[in-house]
């Protein structure tokens, strides 16, 4: 049966505990604060004005998204792609949602509201990065922030050594990306592609 009420769900699942519905927080707290602090990576998930959405990791040492207070982080917009999806995005509907990690820690932090993106040199001059320093940020206004629990990543084994498989168990991306694209061309080896990377980083 395919499910296209609310009710409808409703009644298959339990009623949340009170704990899970009172977690969620208006603002960051020192808790969410210290999360983000921590995290090198995140999902920044956006959605475009006819509901296409994307989600997007962003990497960086931990703390590189920095809080500005309890209602305002800044997410530096590292060099990448150049596809500007989520960007885009913003500029487009405002709306964003986060997930933080953090490598060894089970629980991870959940926070959505609105942003834009900006050039603001006073913005900018906290991110210093003297070979690829970011042109623009994305400045985050809280709506939601909460902890969520660890069952998702305990239940995967995400940090567990014994979970994680050689890379050759997969193919190289430029090998992927040329089946994908059709290309006559030789793949790009997976050494390569980690030199070009690092070089650019």
């Amino acid at each position: 049966m395919k499910i296209t009420k609310i009710d409808q769900l409703r009644a298959l699942y339990n009623r949340p505990s009170e704990r899970a519905v009172k977690k969620q927080l208006a603002s960051l707290d020192h808790h969410c604060i210290h999360y983000v602090s921590k995290s090198p990576f995140l999902v920044l998930s956006t959605v475009d004005t006819k509901g296409k959405i994307d989600a997007s990791p962003r990497g960086g040492k931990p703390g590189f998204v920095q809080v500005i207070d309890q209602q305002q982080l800044i997410i530096p917009d590292s060099k990448g792609n150049n596809r500007l999806d989520s960007l885009a995005n913003i500029v487009e509907t405002g709306q964003v949602g986060l997930l933080f990690l953090i490598p060894g820690v089970n629980e991870t932090l959940r926070i959505n509201g609105s942003a834009y993106v900006t050039t603001e040199a006073e913005l900018l001059a906290r991110f210093p990065n003297e070979k690829n320093p970011p042109k623009t940020c994305i400045v985050v206004s809280v709506e939601e922030a909460f902890l969520h629990c660890a069952k998702a990543l305990m239940r995967s084994k995400l940090w567990a050594s014994e979970t994680q498989i050689e890379r050759t168990e997969m193919p190289t991306m430029g090998q992927m990306l040329k089946d994908q694209l059709g290309s006559d061309k030789a793949p790009e080896t997976q050494e390569e592609m980690v030199r070009r990377y690092q070089s650019d980083l």
